[in-house]
């Protein structure tokens, strides 16, 4: 059964104000040098085998739903990783 790990994050032309925040408390708890942080989502899906196991049909199915509902393709990059996992 294949399992899908899905990261979303803000594509980097756009400001991450939740990321500014968590820089500066990093800062103010003494971590001055932490240049930058990005906030973004982490997915793990369980997908149900396709027809014939099919993976460049699976990697569609992928990213249509990233692009439908998981992330939205303005504002973020998504990436996407499937490994086999035995049941």
């Amino acid at each position: 059964m294949p399992q899908v790990k899905v990261i979303v994050t803000l594509k980097p032309t756009l400001l991450d104000a939740q990321g500014r925040v968590v820089k500066e408390a990093l800062h103010s708890l003494g971590y001055t040098d932490v240049e930058q942080v990005r906030i973004g989502k982490y997915l793990e899906l369980q997908v149900g085998s396709l027809e014939g196991d099919d993976r460049q049909a699976l990697e569609n199915r992928i990213r249509e739903m990233c692009d439908r509902l998981l992330a939205n393709p303005v504002t973020e990059d998504y990436r996407f990783e499937i490994e086999e996992v035995k049941v």
